[in-house]
């Protein structure tokens, strides 16, 4: 497939599927063939058909778009709402109207490749589902986390080789902290990106949408707004008072009847016994307590509830009661996140990585047990990106597009063997070899059957001294061809840093700052989340 995006960026789009790419995991790829050992951990076949069904099943429950939209509104009501927003915003009213949600935490300006990768499909499939069930509308939604992640997992990026680092003293839930703290990692931001027209371009936008927000979590929201508005993406954060207060029947039942533990380690024993490895780890009690610089777990010990790190317990009725008054002081951990959002949004599927989708599947029975809707899980867009540059480089090492996945040692073994003369290895030496022994050892078996272990003890030494030559002739031939292998191996890192994928180190600023919004352009022309394959794209 050729692309050419308004811009001006002619590329071509190559589709490989999973079971073909060793950097995906084993368990992705069994999701993606149906493989039946996965077939007892989630609800619907990722097929477009299937959403009528998901439709019909989601009809059933109750959501309460009223509030939706009113939280919606208010948070827009701080960041501003363009058109497409606002009419997506206006139509989650309508009871024909359902989401597909993609979720993550509010990495450090935006963090790994995979964050627009993530939104991207998810826009691309509400899209999709628009033209194929025309008297329903699908809203995509982004849920900027925040309350519940870990700070060291977000505050940092990789840019141009560098990793850049928010060092910040502040504690509690990420979204909580105060964008003042950004001070010095956008100032070593700007120096990284330079002084060009569209590197400044691109330090305006990150700078305004991080300064003009007290909180992060409202910046981070304002960035995915900003880059994707015209589409009609829909940001929420969900650590909201409204949406909390609609979750106080789901808190009630996981902290005093502690139900999803024995749910999900159930159904993770299952996964395991199948060959797949568990996620999650639940607790008894699956939630946090959040308060202005803190978070920290529940645990229900001397028939109390205690927060850890601190002097706070409750007895049963007093927890009860802070439920009732105060829901927004509870945290969903991993076991209870998804519950939460599928509790309160009218949404259909959830687009995620393999390693979000595994989570996921651990949570069927506790879905069934909460009377929510299990989603479809779809496996998000993966994707790498091959400059002009790159691509000759490929071409001129003897590569294509699709062997340039392979392991780098195998690829500098092919090379060798693909620029030598003769043969680098003594296959047909070493059977000749063998041969001669194997006749040895019939002959001085005849005179003494005991010194048969002797040769084939001297075979084996001269079998292993042949080995150790053909090492040796090996290396001088790599030696031969160092410039072309240690330009391969470059490449190799380029694209698939320390052999894994590109969009799990890169940023997305590199390619904006060249490409512009054509970069997104060209993203949302390759993608389609319900391909099953790993899209290469190729500049040309």
């Amino acid at each position: 497939m050729t692309i050419q995006s308004k811009e001006k960026i002619d590329v071509n789009v190559t589709l490989i599927p999973y079971a073909e790419v060793p950097q995906v995991s084993s368990r992705d790829k069994a999701y993606a063939r149906e493989d039946e050992s996965l077939r007892p951990f989630y609800k619907y076949p990722v097929t477009i058909a299937s959403f009528a069904q998901v439709i019909e099943d989601k009809k059933k429950e109750t959501i309460d778009r009223k509030t939706l939209v009113k939280v919606l509104v208010e948070q827009y009501d701080r960041i501003g709402v363009t058109k497409n927003v606002g009419e997506n915003i206006r139509a989650l009213q309508d009871e024909n109207t359902f989401t597909i949600v993609t979720a993550h935490q509010p990495t450090l300006f935006t963090g790994p490749l995979y964050y627009v990768y993530k939104i991207i499909s998810t826009i691309n499939l509400a899209k999709k589902l628009t033209s194929q069930y025309p008297d329903y509308q699908f809203v995509p939604i982004f849920i900027t986390g925040g309350e519940d992640h870990d700070f060291e997992e977000m505050n940092h990026v990789n840019l141009f080789n560098k990793k850049l680092v928010w060092e910040n003293e502040e504690s509690g839930s990420v979204g909580a902290m105060k964008t003042s703290g950004l001070k010095n990692v956008l100032a070593e931001l700007k120096e990284i990106l330079g002084e060009s027209e569209k590197a400044q371009k691109v330090y305006q936008l990150i700078e305004q949408t991080h300064t003009q927000f007290d909180t992060y979590s409202d910046a981070a929201l304002s960035l995915a707004n900003t880059l994707f508005e015209k589409d009609g993406l829909v940001c929420i954060n969900m650590n909201h008072p409204k949406l909390k207060k609609l979750f106080i029947p789901v808190i009630k039942e996981e902290i005093f009847n502690q139900a999803s533990q024995p749910l999900v380690e159930a159904t993770s024993k299952k996964l395991n016994e199948a060959g797949f490895k568990s996620q999650a780890f639940p607790r008894e009690v699956n939630f946090f307590y959040l308060n202005p610089q803190l978070r920290e777990r529940i645990v229900f010990e001397d028939e109390k509830y205690k927060v850890l790190n601190t002097n706070l317990e409750f007895s049963k009725k007093e927890m009860e009661s802070e439920i009732e008054n105060h829901p927004e002081h509870f945290s969903p951990n991993v076991i209870m996140r998804p519950i939460f959002q599928e509790k309160i949004l009218p949404n259909l599927a959830y687009i995620g990585g393999g390693g979000e989708l595994a989570y996921w599947m651990e949570r069927k029975t506790q879905f069934e047990h909460f009377g929510i809707n299990f989603p479809m899980l779809i496996r998000r867009n993966s994707a790498v990106w091959i400059d002009k540059g790159t691509q000759k480089r490929i071409n001129k090492l003897g590569l294509t597009s699709t062997s340039v996945f392979g392991e780098t040692e195998g690829l500098v073994k092919a090379f060798v063997k693909n620029n030598t003369e003769g043969e680098l290895n003594f296959s047909e030496e070493k059977k000749e070899l063998e041969s001669v022994f194997e006749k040895i050892k019939k002959r001085v078996e005849q005179v003494d059957p005991t010194l048969g272990k002797t040769v084939l003890a001297e075979s084996a030494k001269q079998i292993k001294s042949l080995e150790n030559l053909e090492s040796r002739v090996m290396r001088a031939e790599k030696q031969k061809h160092e410039t072309s292998l240690n330009q391969l191996r470059k490449l190799k890192e380029k694209l698939f840093p320390s052999n894994g994928l590109q969009e799990r180190k890169d940023n997305f600023i590199p390619f904006y700052m060249k490409y512009g919004a054509a970069y997104f352009d060209v993203l949302k022309a390759s993608f389609d989340p319900m391909e099953k394959s790993f899209v290469v794209i190729e500049e040309k």
